[in-house]
């Protein structure tokens, strides 16, 4: 019931299989939980009892025999913005000034909505198998919540196998830190899948992101600084094998776009079905993701591309402003494959062309597949199944 706080110095234990309701509301009736910078949460969840925060009108429910959930999956995927999200605030650097900001969908007058700090190995805690659901409500002037959002999370915390559906904002956002991630679903949102800035430095791997028809924006809004724009430290994330499946053609939805400085690492994935590719912003003048291109900051590098921008070849990633170079033909960015990965009917496994990848070795985050995309053509299986309501099996359909 409206905002809960676990406070600085406090932990919150949450037990595997945990239904956790969200009332509806908002403004100031906004429902949410944010773990405030210097506390931490505990939610292990596992593959049979995963962690469900959903919102009130939601009939799921655990059995009397703790064999599992009855009644979930009443609401439509339309059903957004029914309850707040999930907060999670640490004390990692970002690049912002001052460098304590208030996290976005929180008054900002509300001191355990602060996060920023200097400690890139800070610990919130862990956050594992959990489902999001029906989130995303309005605390005023359109400043909607995030599925997910995760200020300065610092490279101590794990955070893996976490679904975020039908939020009426952005499924997970990073706001700069460290915090790596893995096995991160994200379905049927109201805006973008996948959104970082203020400096955000983190891993991922095996993420997917999924539109229903005519819904959702970008699949990765991808922001370098904002006050200032040149801050340091610059945002470099790295984001190997994913799977993004857009909202089809029509609404003139970008990929991924790449602003404000924005540098990043995409390798090995896979992006499908959307209206427009890639941009890179290129200003008349002044630091721009252009800049972190040319510095190799921003690698762009071994990705398929199937039915994005009608399967144009100069069209799969372009520069947003003044130059009239060809982006493709950058040093950073190479091996735009554009092929169909033949996606098994009602799954998105793919069954061909996603083979082959070299892979990144030696790294202690990112392991090393031979594959493209989240998800392994040899599996007959989504990672996400069992725990999540997209493997139910009552969302994909191409």
């Amino acid at each position: 019931d409206k905002l809960v706080f676990v406070n600085s110095g406090q932990t919150l234990t949450i037990e595997p299989g945990t239904i956790i309701k969200g009332k509806s509301g908002q403004g100031e009736n906004a429902s949410a939980l944010i773990v405030a910078r210097g506390a931490k949460i505990l939610a292990s969840g596992t593959a049979l009892e995963p962690i469900v925060f959903t919102a009130e009108a939601d009939g799921l429910r655990r059995k009397a025999d703790g064999s599992g959930y009855e009644n979930g999956g009443n609401l439509p995927f339309t059903a957004r913005g029914l309850w707040g999200g999930v907060i999670i605030l640490g004390n990692a650097s970002q690049n912002t000034a001052p460098a304590d900001q208030a996290i976005e969908g929180i008054p900002t007058d509300e001191a355990r909505g602060i996060y920023g700090g200097t400690n890139d190995a800070d610990n919130s805690g862990v956050f594992q198998y959990v489902s999001i659901r029906h989130g995303g409500t309005d605390i005023g002037a359109g400043n909607e919540i995030n599925g997910l959002s995760l200020g300065c999370g610092g490279n101590g915390t794990t955070i893996d196998h976490i679904e975020v559906i039908a939020n009426k904002d952005d499924g997970v956002e990073f706001y700069g830190g460290t915090v790596n991630t893995s096995h991160i679903v994200v379905v049927a949102v109201g805006d973008d899948g996948i959104d970082y800035d203020q400096g955000y430095r983190g891993k991922n791997q095996f993420i997917a992101v999924y539109y229903e028809p005519n819904t959702g924006g970008s699949m990765g809004e991808h922001d370098g600084g904002t006050t200032p724009e040149d801050g340091a430290p610059y945002a470099t994330p790295t984001f190997y094998n994913c799977t993004y499946f857009g909202r089809g053609a029509g609404a003139g939805k970008n990929t991924l776009v790449f602003r404000d400085n924005a540098g990043g690492n995409y390798q090995n994935s896979i992006m499908m079905n959307q209206d427009k590719g890639a941009t890179i912003e290129d200003l008349a003048s002044g630091e721009d993701s252009k800049a972190r291109l040319d510095a190799g900051d921003l690698q762009y590098k071994n990705n398929i591309h199937w039915n994005v921008a009608g399967n144009d070849s100069t069209m799969q990633i372009t520069y947003a402003g003044t130059s009239t170079e060809d982006a493709s033909a950058h040093a950073n960015v190479s091996n735009i494959m554009i092929v169909d990965p033949m996606m098994t009917s009602g799954t998105l496994i793919p069954t061909a062309n996603a083979t082959g990848a070299t892979g990144l070795t030696g790294d202690n985050f990112i392991k090393d597949v031979s594959y493209y995309g989240a998800f392994d053509p040899a599996s007959s299986t989504h990672w996400f199944d069992g725990w999540t309501l997209i493997g139910e099996g009552k969302v994909i359909a191409k």
